[in-house]
Formats: structure tokens, sequence, C-alpha cells
């Protein structure tokens, strides 16, 4: 197929990055500066102390805030405000409403009055509620959640004043991944809080942080345009692999291409004004692929502005003739995209909590914690990642496997085991890497090397959640994490009050605390893995430790039904609200698949076979013609002709087969079409998709109807 490719990008002013963007850090956000350069004293206090969470606003106390957001807006060019919110679909949302209303009848004005600011009412019928609502109830409401700053959002020739929001029904049941995020911030916070009073620390504040780091694919436009399966699904249901891939790794923090470079200028200078702190930036180790990463944030608004950094990343790729892909699995054979979670917890004080440098009895038991979490609710944890993009990332070669184990390192993995069999732990000496140059001094290295097999890894002072989509929401894997650890953390520091309350020196508490966190580290051991995740052998020893290994979403989606997990979710997420989310999981899941079976049944049908048939029937009449002029056909030229039509014949039947299975599920629920379709489907569409595969390898390129893998991949780079 002949593929048009842009092969410039559209040519920047020069000199257009200042030297410093650190003048333009949250220009286009309403954050504390102009908080108190816009509002009276009283008014500031108040403010401070909803963005704190210490302080509920009430409609009638935020006029004045309302108004200096109004005039702030619309002399940045802003026409409309939108609540803008965070449902269920895992995408943001937003309703604008423009500033105009009515001082007297026939008298226009511009206004935004503090009822307007504090509360919306979308309608909420066609957004997913997991049955929280019946058919007729399309009520929701929209309320400023007060702890996030608005924001200015452009786009095309519009300007639009960002309120963010929280989602939930008219029976007040939450409609959104963001109550919930904030439901576990606070029940973490008072558990930490017990835990820091024991030991005598004076925090007042407790918060989890949050690190994202962004993976993606940028191809060309107009071959993305030509690709109907990369439109509407974010992956290939077809696709040959190129001759060449990732083999040689040469792709992995390259130079970065002068057209993807001023894509992710665009991007920096647009995340810097909205007070996205975007820190690195470099090219991944597929072609094509690449990651952004910020510094790390308090964790509601790091999920907030991972959010809006993918609506940039899409946006301004559009600029630059680019298409940018968040799916977790775009290309068959070369790395998938994930989203890793960098995840700790801090403090007003400055402290780490999760710094074993720090306070040892707060950061032990807190791992304690952590540790029991992660071993009673593994299944739940994988099911907090679970989605049908997913699943064909995870278990690969360059994603952490589906067995959720806990990589500590070396050092601290002993420190573990030493401490649950009552063991005399000695510290390790620092080991120092000399690389025999005199100019170059002896390197200390960390304590442990780093585990990218493990689902689960510590980082040194904090956890890196590896297994999460690039295409996914942080906020639930958080909410999750936050749930299953505070559960933990309350348990183990009711019995740790009736030992340590009281006592003053750091080292007795330690003496007394660790009796009772050696059970925990105990209980824990089987789920610690600092091996290699993708052998055999650790599936194996896994099952051995009784490990799940849960391998489909669709599997995954059950544990969210369980009476553990209602226990792990008290005060985030009532039971009927945790049940809307299996619901709501697994009618995505079916719907998704559904769209990709819908796909490639039109794609192979309406493309891919009229292609392969003119190719076919172009080299019958080659052979026909070579036989009418006296010549005759060779025997490996019959025999390729006579594997086409094999091979045409053979992908004919395997997407009949798709179809076949397919439309018994016509009359099923969701719960029941999911699991068909992943046990059933699912491999029916990876042997139809190795077999149309085979047939592109033989029919002319000039007739394949899609852009190749080497025409997608190489387009840019």
């Amino acid at each position: 197929m002949n593929v048009h490719v842009e092969s410039v990008s559209p040519v920047r002013k020069k000199n257009s990055v200042k030297a410093s963007q650190r003048s333009a850090f949250g220009a286009d956000v309403f954050d504390l500066r102009l908080i108190t350069s816009a509002l009276p004293q009283k008014t500031i206090d108040l403010w401070m102390e909803g963005i704190e969470g210490r302080k509920r606003m009430d409609v009638n106390e935020v006029e004045l805030i309302a108004e200096a957001l109004k005039n702030w807006a619309i002399a940045k060019g802003a026409t409309h405000y939108t609540h803008w919110f965070q449902p269920l679909t895992g995408a943001v949302a937003e309703k604008h409403d423009s500033f105009l209303s009515w001082k007297s009848l026939g008298s226009p004005i511009k206004q935004l009055r503090g009822k307007e600011l504090m509360q919306g009412e979308p309608d909420a019928s066609s957004f997913p509620s997991g049955g929280l609502r019946s058919t007729p109830e399309a009520r929701g409401y929209t309320v400023w959640d007060t702890t996030s700053a608005p924001f200015i959002w452009s786009g095309a020739d519009g300007v639009t004043l960002c309120i963010p929001a929280l989602f939930f029904s008219w029976s007040g049941e939450a409609l959104d991944h963001k109550i919930p995020l904030l439901r576990s911030e606070q029940k973490m916070e008072e558990a930490v809080l017990r835990l820091l009073s024991l030991v005598g620390h004076k925090a007042k504040k407790v918060f989890s942080t949050l690190g994202a780091e962004q993976e993606y694919f940028l191809i060309d436009r107009e071959i993305w345009v030509q690709r109907p399966d990369l439109q509407l699904t974010g992956r290939t249901l077809f696709g040959a692999k190129c001759p060449k891939g990732q083999e040689l790794e040469e792709h992995y923090f390259s130079s970065i291409d002068d057209r993807v470079l001023s894509f992710m200028v665009d991007v920096e200078e647009r995340a810097i004004r909205l007070g996205i702190p975007v820190k690195t930036r470099h090219n991944e180790v597929a072609p094509a692929q690449h990651e952004v990463a910020p510094l790390f944030e308090k964790s509601p608004l790091a999920v907030d502005h991972n959010l809006l950094l993918m609506e940039l990343m899409r946006s301004c790729a559009a600029k630059h003739h680019l298409a940018c892909l968040f799916h977790e699995k775009p290309f068959e054979g070369i790395n998938g995209s994930g989203k890793h979670n960098n995840w700790s917890l801090g403090t007003d004080t400055g402290l780490n909590v999760l710094n074993p440098e720090k306070n040892s009895l707060v950061f032990l038991t807190t791992l304690a914690a952590i540790l029991r979490a992660v071993h009673l609710h593994a299944a739940l944890l994988r099911s907090s990642v679970a989605s049908a993009g997913n699943d064909h990332r995870l278990g690969g070669s360059e994603a952490p496997p589906t067995i959720l184990s806990v990589y500590l390192g070396q050092s601290l993995e002993k420190l573990v085991s030493d401490i649950a069999h009552d063991r005399i732990h000695s510290d390790e000496v620092p080991r120092y890497i000399d690389l025999g140059l005199s100019h170059i001094a002896p390197f200390q290295a960390d304590l442990s090397d780093r585990n990218r097999t493990s689902f689960f890894a510590f980082t040194g002072n904090k956890f890196e959640f590896r297994a999460v989509g690039s295409s996914a929401s942080c906020a639930w894997p958080i909410t999750t994490i936050q749930a299953i650890v505070t559960e933990s953390l309350q348990l183990i520091v009711d019995e740790m009050e009736l030992e340590v309350a009281g006592v003053k020196d750091l080292e007795l508490q330690l003496k007394k605390g660790l009796p009772l966190l050696r059970k925990h580290f105990k209980e824990a051991l089987p789920v610690l893995f600092g091996g290699n995740g993708y052998s055999t052998d650790w599936e194996k020893e896994a099952e051995n430790r009784g490990l799940p290994n849960i391998r489909k979403s669709c599997q995954a989606f059950e544990v969210l039904l369980d009476k553990r997990s209602i226990h792990a979710f008290e005060g985030i997420l009532t039971q009927r609200e945790l049940e809307a989310r299996y619901e709501v999981s697994i009618e995505r899941y079916a719907k998704t698949v559904q769209i990709e079976i819908n796909l490639m049944l039109e794609l192979f049908r309406t493309q891919i076979l009229p292609a392969a048939l003119t190719c076919q029937e172009k080299w019958a009449r080659s052979i026909n013609a070579l036989t009418a002029a006296g010549i005759k056909p060779g025997v490996r030229t019959l025999d390729a002709l006579e594997s086409l039509s094999a091979h045409i014949n053979e992908a004919i039947g395997a997407i009949d087969e798709v179809e076949r299975v397919t439309k018994q599920t016509q009359d099923l629920g969701f719960v029941a079409k999911a699991k068909v379709f992943s046990d059933l489907v699912s491999p029916k569409m990876e042997e139809a998709r190795r077999v149309v595969d085979k047939l592109e390898m033989q029919v002319e390129h000039a007739l394949w109807p899609l852009p190749t893998y080497r025409e997608i991949l190489y387009s840019v780079w």
C-alpha cells in the first residue's frame, strides 16, 4: 500500500521556548499566588481551609471567589466555564456554560455566581453507574472539589474556565473515581497519624504522593487515519511483524527525532502553564514509543494532572500531524505501554514515611502493613489494573506477570526475613564501583538492583506499581492500594498502642514493637520475590506459595464482590458502590471486546479479503497468460498461488469461526458475555489474526489495504 507521510512538522519560531519556564509555571491556574492577591483576607482564609480539607465551604461564602475567578478567566479570553470531573468511563467529562446572564430582562452581563461555581447538575443518564440508578433516574450532581484549583483550558479558538469537580448521584452514591480517592486519603491519614503519634512525631497532616510515568506511542496521523482499528480500538487487530522491531535495542534513550521533540516541547510548555511539573522525556524501548514523567505531587492532584497531560498530548499530537496512542498494546511483537505509579506517604513536617533512614519503627510498621495488605489482597490489587487492553500487556516480556509479588531489594528483604525469623541483623557495608579511570571517583552503588519484572517494587523510598495500564486513570489503583494498606495499618497500630503507648525512647519503642511486626512479616513472606518474574519456574513456585495468578481481567473483576474486599473499602466505598464498579468494569470489558470483534469482521471482509482475492486473480491471470504463450509455469509459481489460495480459505474459515461463536452471545447479559469473550472468542480472534497476518506476507504490497507495521512504526522515527 502506498502511504503518504508528512516528513516534517510545523516549523517552530526560533527562540519560542523561554530560557526559563519557571515564570510561566501555573500561569493558567488560579493558585495560591492569585488567591492571595485577588481576594480579601477573610476569603483567603476560607479558601485555604477548603484547600487543606479542613472546612466545608458553603455556597453563600464563595460569591467573592466566583467573581474573582470570572474576572481572571475573562481576562485570559475565557467565554465559558465547566465543571471538570472524572466519571466511571475512566476519562474526563465536561459541560460548558457561558458567563452570559441577565442583569435585567434584555440587559445581558457576564456573571459567575457562587452557586454555579459550587454546584452543577449534568444529565447523568448516559454515564455508567453500575446499577446505582435505574433507567428513569437521570439526575446527577457535580460539586467543586475545593482541594483542587480551577484552571484555564485553551483548545482551538475556545478558552474555558475548568472547575475540578466531584460527581455523585441524586441519592449520594459516588459516580466518579475522585470521591473514593479522596475518602481513601482521609482514612489513610487518620491511620498514619495514629502511628506517628505513638512515636511522638508532631505531624498534623499526612498525604500520599504519586509520580506517574506515562508511556505512549507517536505515529503519523495520516497513517493513523488509514487504520480503522487504531482509530476505533486503539490497537491493531491485524498486522504482520515488521522485519525490524526492537531487536537491536537502539531506540531506548536514543536521540529524539526533531518532529517528536517539537511535539514534546509543545506539550511541556502547555503542561507547565497548567502547573503540571513535567520532568523527564525520553524514547522508550519500542520504535515510536516514548515516555514522559512528572515530579511527585499529592496523589489527588497527580491524578488530575495525569488526565490533563493525556488530553494535552492528544491535542498537541494533532497539531503536529501525529496521533498519540495510549493503548496498552497497540502493536503485536513489540513492547506495550504502562503507567508506572510511584506511590509514597508524606507529612506536613517533611517526613517521607517510606524512607528507611528516618524513624525505623514508623517505616517498619508501615512496611509490615503494606506487605500484609498485598499478601491478603493480591487479587484485589490485580483487579485494580484489570482491563481488556491491559490483558494484552500483562504477562508479556515487557510488563509485570499476572502473579502479584513484592520486590524489596536484597538488603531490605534480608532485614524483613531476619525480623520474621528473629535473627540478628547486621547492616550492609556500602559498596563502591571503581571504573578503573583516573578521573572518575569510585561510585557508591545502591543497596540493591531494580527488578523490572515485579508487580509491586520498593525503589528506595517509594513503591512502584508497575502493572497500571497506560490508558488507565491512576485514581482507582491508588485508591485500592490505600484501602488495603489502611486496613492493615489500623490493625497493626491497634496492637502497637498496647505495647508502645507512653514509651518515649526510640530504641525501646522499636524493641517493644518488633515482636508484633515479626508476626506480620512472617505471614507475608510468601509474597516477597526478587527473581525473574517471567520464568516458568516462578509460576510453579508462586502456585506452591498460594499466590493468585489471575491471567484474565474478566476473572479479576469478581474479587470486588468478595466480603474481604467490601471490608477493606469500608469508609471509602459502600458495598453498593463497590458492586457498581464491578458492573461497570465487566460491562466495559464486554463492550470493548465486542467493538474489536465487529471491526475485525468488517476489516477482513471489506478490505483484506477483496485485496487478497484481487491478488489471487492477478496471479491466476499471469499463470494463464504464460500457459497461453506456450510457457509452462514453474512448480514453485503454481505452489505460490496454491499457498495463497489455501491461506485465503483458512482466513475466511477463521473469521467465520469468530463470528459463529460471537453470535451465540447475542442474548447474554454482560457478565456471561464477558466470560464467553474472554474464554472462547478472544483465542479465536488471536488465531484469526495469526492466519491473516500470514496472508499479509503473501499479498502484493501495493494491493494490501492497510498501512503495514513498517510504515506505521517508522513513519516518524
